[in-house]
């Protein structure tokens, strides 16, 4: 059994593992690089030669990082089956139907305004592309709800458990050549509100391929994302100001809409107008709907067993039209827009950026993690000026970090699910930047010395 790292090795996005064993040619997760448009866009347009001739494709979960190379896969010419949970499934078509869109219109609109001899990036793959995709889907559930293994060949069984990371997230077992195998994708983090917490592996587990973004640190208790909220809503209110919240139209919207409403249900937040100005955001809201077996507990007492949605609430808009969009400019606050992207580095996210950082009495509130290179990271890093669309702008906005919201394991939660394996001799390292990725290697190491603990680079292989 052999693994290559081709993609998140020493860093945390383009997700990309070879599995070779049994004769046949594996990959675990086919996602794009995220970040700097130029730069994503070179390494994004090809594919690494090492993932000729698959057997399958494995998909963890419908992130862009983990999934928003497969349209390119098949136009390259790959044919074989995609095995992914039923909600991955529905999510990731809507992911990249997105993704498709947006290059095409990013590449019509550069070209009209493009200078003479300006170089223009153009589309990766299509909408046409993205269906042919779908079309190799094959659905998978957890080992929860059917345990028994999946055939890839004679001699290669898989099964899912899990990953609580975001809906449809999966923790991949493979069982080869007498050895098994874990692959993580995203772990999630515990006690957040909508998913349960990871579910337990039964199976003994040699070795474990592992994110570790936030290998780093611990998250702050949910409980402290709350009253945040309750906190920045009642200054709005106050001071009839706007709070804007770049948000991932995957999980992070549905996670503020969730605890907004939990908010307002509970009267502890004063009545607000909350707007989603985000179509691929309101997309996945209505899809996440369709799975409510996949829900924690909380979230059936709360909303499900009363017949009501998470989603839906008195005050809650979810914006359809760009027209609607460009008119929030015009209303008075207090207000909240929620929008994509989450790192903004696009999207509707950008223009209510660019009417609202320069004010002193707005609010800009980042929930997640804000990758090196993004805009995000520069505001969270405190950057007194920024460009939007190549504009430079001055940061007068109060800006504000809530990472409880985090949909990733914290320290403490990785090293815990580490520990619960049975078996374990081997961990991989991936999903990280610096200083995460080794302050977690040491501590493992550490607490562990009988593990064997490896952080591959982009491109290395290991024998397994």
């Amino acid at each position: 059994m052999k693994i290559t790292f081709l993609g998140a090795a020493g860093g945390v996005t383009g997700s990309k593992h070879l599995l070779e064993t049994g004769g046949k040619k594996i990959l675990l997760d086919c996602g794009a690089l995220e970040g700097h448009h130029a730069e994503a866009h070179q390494v994004n347009s090809k594919l690494p030669k090492e993932i000729n001739n698959l057997e399958a494709v494995i998909l963890s979960h419908a992130h862009a990082d983990h999934c928003g190379s497969l349209p390119l896969l098949v136009k390259n010419g790959f044919n074989k089956k995609i095995y992914a949970t039923d909600a991955t499934i529905d999510i990731a078509r809507l992911i990249m139907l997105d993704s498709a869109k947006l290059q095409e219109s990013d590449y019509e609109h550069l070209k009209k305004m493009a200078l003479p001899g300006n170089v223009i990036l153009p589309p990766i793959y299509s909408e046409d592309d993205v269906e042919k995709t779908c079309r190799l889907f094959s659905a998978i559930a957890y080992a929860k709800f059917s345990p028994e293994w999946h055939q890839l060949g004679p001699d290669i069984n898989f099964k899912f458990y899990d990953a609580g990371h975001i809906l449809g997230s999966a923790v991949t077992v493979i069982k080869s050549e007498n050895k098994t195998l874990a692959y993580t994708g995203d772990l999630g983090n515990s006690n957040v509100p909508i998913l349960p917490d990871p579910e337990p592996i039964s199976e003994p587990i040699e070795t474990l391929i592992s994110e570790c973004t936030y290998g780093d640190r611990d998250h702050q208790p949910i409980k402290e994302a709350y009253d945040f909220l309750k906190k920045i809503v009642g200054e709005a209110v106050a001071n009839k100001s706007r709070i804007i919240i770049p948000a991932f139209a995957l999980g992070r919207t549905q996670e503020l809409i969730y605890i907004l409403h939990d908010l307002h249900n509970n009267g502890e937040i004063p009545v607000i107008p909350i707007y989603i100005d985000s179509p691929l955001g309101e997309s996945i809201t209505e899809v996440s709907g369709k799975y409510p077996a996949d829900f924690d507990q909380e979230t059936w007492q709360n909303f499900i067993n009363n017949n009501e949605s998470p989603f839906s609430f008195e005050k809650l808009n979810y914006v359809k039209t760009v027209t609607e969009s460009k008119m929030l400019a015009e209303k008075i606050g207090p207000l909240i827009i929620i929008a994509s992207s989450g790192m903004l580095e696009g999207g509707r996210v950008l223009h209510h950026l660019k009417n609202n950082i320069g004010n002193p009495q707005s609010t800009i509130l980042l929930t997640g993690y804000q990758a090196e290179g993004t805009l995000g990271h520069r505001l969270q890093t405190g950057e007194k000026q920024v460009k939007i669309y190549g504009e430079p702008f001055e940061v007068r906005a109060q800006i504000f970090n809530l990472n409880e919201l985090s949909a990733h394991a914290g320290q403490t939660e990785l090293l815990n699910y580490i520990n619960n394996l049975k078996g374990l001799k081997k961990l991989f390292l991936v999903h990280s930047e610096e200083p995460a990725l080794s302050t977690f290697a040491n501590l493992v190491k550490d607490k562990r010395p009988d593990l064997e603990v490896i952080v591959p680079r982009l491109g290395d292989s290991f024998e397994i």
